[in-house]
């Protein structure tokens, strides 16, 4: 064989050995695939992820963690899904279950995942710098919890991510420049945090990005040159629609070309900053613009022209910056037919209001030019802006008089006109407002009479025509009648004269009343301790005289009190120092004489001023005044002695209640005859109540009831933290309540009552029926919580003191004393119990819920009918059979309910239909029970 031979055959033996070894390895690969094919579905890591992530969440009210435990797989987890190709987890989800706990750092072990949505829960700590590590990550919603520490700057390892949301939390730090390599991301949204620096101008390579926001955080520097500024080539942003930094303290200048370079602009806030420089007139290259806030910085120079070219507009809001001085481009403003809010406030226009301003979208609902410069009259064809709600001209140099073509803006809600040269007369034309809510014309120099159409506007909340020339006596139709719902006239510093009228006592909403230095002159009407609901009372500088009458005393509420430099004589009635709220009592310059007391706000001499009267003697020592002739020393009472008192005159009170309860089934009973209908208030949308509650998250569930459920939420831009009480319109009769709780609402004004801010009746994103109501919060919950919190969780603690509970116990024999006795139509509330009584933050008592609440009748005629039948009227244990039961509601039902709340209170058992079945025996029950309950309650104390 030659060697050539030889290393053909080499050559070939070693060809065979390497195709057997690769057939060999082939073989080996086969048997393994089975192998893995099977282990798959049972992927161990997720798994153990999954239960890292578990142990970290300590707090699961609604156990949705429950399901994760080994009977079942965990792709079925509740939360979890998984992709069928490999069997892993790819979406963790578990939104708006109040889970409260921190991020496992083990989260990142879940390398398939997609998404990750934890929002509306209450999850603390930092947020894992791990998270970086799932590069497959689409959706991070962290949004609404409470995390802690920075921006983990391992996200910009997340290349896939689409939407990144930390609104609402405590982050803090700055914004990491590495986000800016998040080349697919859409939206960006850090608003409500603590975060600080600038804006990272790498955020201008975020060529898909639609939505930024970053609002109300510490951000200082100037809006970086990327964003919008270099040329689209190097940084290209032109797919950005929402653009929101309002709320923090970023400044600089708006580059000249930043409409051309975003084109696709729809939102564009920047309120409440230190921007400064003009507005750009490239803006308006943005042609899809909707909604403008440029409010509260430092631009300057005039508005540009050419806004009129954006078809789509909205909203527009210049307030608050140096603005000015033409008007002349509210002309070309005209061409914006969709315009709703045009807000110029506090700038540095000047001029003529131009008539073009009356030619301005047909609907308008906001004008505003307050705190300008701006002269001439009022146009009269201001009347063309027919869906006109607010209108704002306060505070500038407005002359003429007041059109009377006013009158024909029916759906005017607020007018301000204040600060202004305006003469003549009132016009009897505002008497056609019938939705009026506002009037301002303070400081002006109108004259005449107030025009008793005024009465006509029987939404009138708030009443403004101080200092002003006006003469003639108060008229009955302002404060003699019950169909005004004033909470707050302003008369001051005008010549009227006479008396205070009587009828005053029939304001029964008012809050504030300022009729000082006037020339009014009489005695102070007794009747005005019926206006239950007054806080701040002005009378100085008058020409009254008699005495301070002793039913001030009623006015629980008050908190200043200035009658000085008046004729006023006599002593000093004693119940002024019982009440407890007063703050301010300014009785100088007058003749007063006699013992000053010396309890409650009489112990402060720096909020009480007694000088210019002579004759007043004693007091505490500090006010230096001579002792009083006679000085008679009380006894002080034993503790013993306060308990004996306290313990009879609830026993009597108890016993007045069944008293009365005999005498009203003997009674003819009344019934109501009277539907009203809900008047306009300002609303709000159905959007606005889906992002205060966060979609109406479980997280912000606080109550439901038979008609609803109630939910905590926070209104924007405020703050504002209320109750929305959703309504439940497949429930029957829930529509109904919701009409009737309105109807009661609209007309009482009470301080020991709910407070409804305004109400909802839409439609939901679904298409369907949505009804809301919106209520001031109360943060302490209901009465029923704290009187029974122990036995539903023994970690809560805060039983109420003795003191606390009669203070309940008044503020809602008040509120229901007002409801029966001083409202402007009789009410019965129908389901008074403690879980509808709310207490606020200095634990004073709001009655709630009117969905059952019935309108008595204003006549005696007992022929009327009842407004609506819902059921049963009450709750089981809390309203006798014979009321609930189809019965008419009557003021009895509610003076039963009252006894059972006052039983419950202070004998610390809920009641039930079983325990109670016979009225008589209600105070039997007391007579027996509550001397020693009460004894009890102080030890404990």
């Amino acid at each position: 064989m030659t060697l050539h031979q030889t290393n053909l055959c080499a050559s070939s033996s070693y060809s065979i050995y390497l195709h057997l070894m690769i057939l060999l390895f082939l073989i080996y690969l086969l048997r393994l695939q089975p192998t893995i094919t099977t282990a798959a579905p049972t992927n161990e890591t997720d798994r153990f992820a999954l239960l890292k992530f578990k142990e970290s969440v300590p707090q699961d009210p609604y156990n949705i963690l429950s399901s994760w435990n080994d009977s079942m797989h965990f792709c079925n987890w509740l939360g979890v899904k998984y992709g069928r190709r490999h069997q892993r987890v790819t979406v963790l989800d578990l939104q708006g279950h109040k889970l409260r706990g921190t991020l496992s750092p083990y989260i990142s072990n879940l390398s398939f995942l997609r998404s990750i949505i934890l929002q509306n829960n209450s999850f603390y700590g930092e947020i894992p710098q791990e998270i970086g590590h799932l590069f497959r990550l689409q959706q991070l919603y962290l949004n609404n919890n409470t995390l802690e520490g920075e921006i983990p700057s391992s996200l910009s390892n997340c290349s896939n991510l689409w939407f990144l949301n930390l609104w609402r939390n405590k982050l803090k730090g700055k914004i990491p420049t590495g986000l800016g390599s998040l080349m697919k991301l859409k939206l960006l949204r850090l608003s409500v945090n603590n975060l600080v620096g600038g804006i990272p101008p790498s955020l201008g390579n975020l060529s898909s990005l639609t939505k930024f926001a970053a609002t109300y955080n510490n951000l200082v520097g100037n809006i970086p040159d990327a964003i919008g500024m270099f040329p689209s080539s190097l940084y290209n942003v032109s797919s950005l629609q929402i653009f929101l930094v309002s709320s923090n303290q970023l400044k600089g200048t708006l580059p000249a070309n930043i409409g051309q370079n975003l084109p696709n602009l729809q939102i564009f806030y920047l309120s409440d900053n230190e921007f400064s420089g003009p507005i750009p007139t490239s803006i308006c290259n943005a042609t899809q613009l909707q909604k403008i806030s440029l409010s509260q910085n430092m631009f300057l120079g005039p508005v540009p022209t050419n806004l009129g070219n954006l078809p789509n507009l909205l909203f527009l809001r210049l307030t608050n910056n140096y603005l000015g001085k033409s008007l002349h481009f509210l002309t070309l403003l005209t061409n914006c037919s969709r315009l709703q809010t045009l807000d110029l406030g506090a700038n540095q226009f000047d001029g003529v209001l131009p008539n073009s301003v009356s030619n301005l979208s047909n609907e308008l609902i906001e004008l505003d030019f307050e705190y300008n410069e701006i002269s001439g009259t009022l146009p009269g064809s201001l009347m063309n802006l027919v869906n006109l709600i607010a209108l704002g001209l306060n505070d500038n140099h407005i002359t003429g008089v007041i059109p009377t073509t006013f009158g024909k803006l029916e759906k005017m809600q607020v007018l301000v006109l204040k600060g202004n040269r305006l003469s003549g007369e009132i016009p009897a034309s505002m008497g056609n407002l019938t939705h009026l809510f506002e009037i301002y014309l303070d400081d002006n120099r109108l004259e005449g009479t107030i025009p008793p159409s005024i009465v006509n506007c029987q939404n009138l909340q708030l009443l403004g025509i101080s200092q002003n020339n006006l003469n003639g006596s108060i008229p009955l139709q302002l404060i003699g009648t019950s169909l005004l719902p004033l909470a707050n006239a302003n008369l001051s510093h005008n010549s009227f004269t006479g008396k205070l009228p009587f009828e005053v006592g029939n304001l029964k909403n008012i809050n504030q009343m300022d009729i000082s230095n006037n020339n009014l002159s009489g005695e102070i009407p007794t009747s005005i301790g019926n206006c239950l609901i007054l806080e701040y009372l002005y009378l100085q500088g008058n020409s009254f005289s008699g005495a301070i009458p002793s039913s001030m005393a009623s006015l629980k509420g008050l908190r200043l009190l200035d009658v000085s430099q008046n004729n006023l004589s006599g002593p000093i009635p004693e119940g002024l120092q019982k009440l407890l709220f007063l703050e301010k009592l300014n009785l100088s310059f007058n003749n007063f004489e006699g013992e000053v007391p010396i309890e409650g706000v009489f112990k402060n001499i720096s909020v009480v001023s007694l000088i210019g009267n002579t004759k007043l003697c004693g007091g505490i020592p500090k006010l230096k005044l001579p002792k009083c002739p006679i000085n008679v020393m009380k006894p002080r009472k034993s503790i013993g002695f306060k308990l004996a008192i306290v313990i009879i005159s609830i026993v009597q009170i108890f016993l007045f209640f069944s008293s009365f309860l005999v005498w009203m089934k003997n009674s003819k009973k009344k019934s109501p005859s009277m539907v009203s209908t809900m008047d306009l208030l300002p609303n709000v949308s159905y959007k606005e109540l889906y992002q205060a509650t966060s979609g109406f998250s479980p997280s912000n569930l606080i109550g439901s009831g038979s008609f609803g459920s109630v939910y905590k939420g926070l209104i924007h831009p405020e703050e504002r933290s209320v109750a929305v009480k959703v309504l439940n319109l497949q429930q029957k009769g829930a529509s109904k309540s919701f009409m009737v709780e309105c109807n009661v609402l609209r007309n009482i004004r009470h301080r020991n009552l709910v407070k409804i801010l305004t109400c909802c009746s839409s439609m939901d994103y679904n298409g369907n029926q949505f009804k809301a109501l919106v209520f001031e919060f109360m943060t302490n919950g209901s009465l029923d919580f704290w009187l029974h919190q122990r036995l539903d969780n023994e970690n809560q603690s805060g039983n109420l003191s003795l003191l606390q509970r009669l203070n309940v116990a008044i503020d809602v024999a008040s509120a229901i004393d007002y409801l029966h006795n001083h409202s402007m139509q009789p009410v019965i509330h129908c389901d008074l119990k403690p879980s509808n009584v709310l207490l606020d933050n200095d634990m004073v008592a709001h009655v709630s819920d009117f969905g059952l609440a019935r309108l008595l009748p204003i006549t005696n005629d007992s022929s009327g009918k009842q407004t609506s039948t819902i059921g049963i009227k009450g709750s089981i244990g809390y309203i006798a059979l014979e009321y609930g039961m189809g019965g008419e509601a009557s003021i009895e039902a509610d003076v039963y309910s009252y006894g059972i709340l006052l039983l419950e209170m202070f004998l610390g058992k809920r009641p039930t239909n079983d325990m109670f079945k016979d009225g008589f025996n209600l105070h039997n029950f007391a007579k027996m029970a509550l001397p020693e309950r009460l004894a009890q309650i102080l030890q404990q104390q």
